[in-house]
């Protein structure tokens, strides 16, 4: 390979600009969102009778950690990581427990057999782009290998999932590094966490307006238990749009099978691996990633994860055929953390482990519920304008929902 010769201004010059301008595009994909556009709550939109944690975010689960790559570059490149921490230790010494449910298995969720077999999760969660889920598993598994205590590793099992960008990324060209995935990683942080178009959600569109990343959390009373739960939402998926029990979509003109319902000329039949090619498409996938620091065990953690589809049907998705739609859910409790054993010879060594019963799970469920509903809206709320592929996708039009939620009575005046 020749070398550049780096004696005159001429050639300088333009290496010089390069670097700045590669520069400028590695620190957009980090810088934290300013947006303007309120959450749901902010708005006056309340779901549910349960009170939220202080930051109504996932991160109120203590020792959850988020971060985001947000990747805009050229015309056609909308893209990204979102990772999602249970705790900042190395997952793989010490794990948590976790399930994978499926409402509909239209995806590619890589991990989730070992996951739903041994009821662990030893790896942070990501969430990309359909075809970038082997790469970012790669990046995943070089992060987990190279951490101290792991140099004997022999098998790690990464937890990515994914909802397809494609409409407005150029998904096939599978543009996610290396390096932004460990960006979103090393980045993760507690504290509030950035929503609507930026990770793993630039790309996405839902209810065929902008969607995201959105969360939401609830926490139970001293009485129930006093423990959090917190959900966030990759939300790219379709439907009739319903907020707090009112019918928005309907009233914006805008649902799934109006043009078959309502036109003389309805669109042709579209190939539902090809989605968001109309407003109305339901086609898509959403991911709900649940955490709760209440001492629930692998199997009980299934169960919440089940209750998240119940909040996703109240927001109105249809659950399309061409949809994927998982819920993972885990808990940091120390009481059911599970370490590695002090003497990994003895198969036989017994852990001591501390897991509320079935009959305290109840409140729980509500709260999944709840804080699922809420974080989809909060990812429609909070994303703005994405063109891409000579595409433009437009947030939901908050002032014309207010009026229509007025109407109902579905928000605070």
């Amino acid at each position: 390979m020749k070398k550049r010769r780096l004696s005159t201004g001429v050639v300088l010059i333009p290496i010089l600009m390069a670097a700045l301008l590669t520069t400028r595009q590695s620190a957009t994909t980090l810088t934290p969102q300013n947006n303007q556009r309120p959450r749901a709550r902010e708005a006056g939109i309340i779901v549910g009778v349960l009170p939220p944690g202080p930051l109504n975010a996932i991160t109120d689960v203590p020792g959850v950690l988020v971060g985001h790559t947000t990747i805009i570059r050229q015309e056609n490149i909308r893209t990204g990581v979102t990772a999602i921490l249970p705790h900042n230790g190395n997952l793989f010494r010490e794990k948590v427990p976790g399930a994978v449910f499926v409402g509909n298995g239209f995806g590619k969720l890589m991990g989730s057999t070992q996951v739903n077999e041994l009821g662990e999760i030893e790896t942070p969660i990501l969430l990309t782009s359909t075809l970038s889920v082997p790469r970012v598993a790669d990046a995943l598994m070089d992060y987990m290998l190279s951490l101290p205590g792991n140099e004997d590793v022999q098998s790690v099992n990464p937890l990515v999932a994914e909802t397809n960008d494609g409409y407005l990324n150029d998904i096939r060209g599978r543009h996610i590094t290396r390096d932004d995935v460990l960006a979103a990683i090393k980045n993760a942080r507690s504290g509030t966490v950035d929503e609507g178009s930026v990770g793993a959600g630039t790309g996405t569109v839902a209810f065929g307006f902008k969607g995201g990343i959105g969360t939401a959390s609830r926490k139970l009373p001293t009485g129930l238990g006093g423990s959090t739960v917190g959900v966030l939402v990759q939300s790219n998926f379709g439907g009739i749009l319903t907020i707090n029990g009112a019918p928005v979509g309907r009233e914006l003109g805008q649902y799934y099978l109006k043009d078959q319902l309502g036109l003389t000329n309805p669109p042709p039949n579209r190939n539902n691996t090809s989605q968001g090619k109309h407003p109305n498409d339901a086609d898509g996938s959403i991911i709900m990633v649940i955490a709760t620091d209440a001492p629930v065990d692998a199997r009980n953690l299934g169960r919440m994860a089940a209750r998240a589809m119940l909040g996703l049907a109240k927001t109105g998705s249809a659950g399309t055929n061409g949809s994927g739609d998982y819920a993972i859910a885990f808990s940091t409790s120390l009481d059911v953390r599970i370490r590695m054993a002090a003497n990994p010879g003895d198969p036989n060594s017994v852990r001591n482990l501390k897991a509320l019963p079935n009959d305290a799970m109840s409140p729980l469920f509500l709260a999944v519920i709840e804080a699922t509903e809420e974080a989809i809206y909060n990812s429609l709320f909070r994303a703005h304008t994405i063109t891409g592929r000579g595409r433009t996708v437009e947030p939901l039009p908050l002032e014309r929902t207010f009026e229509i939620l007025r109407k109902y009575g579905a928000m605070k005046r």
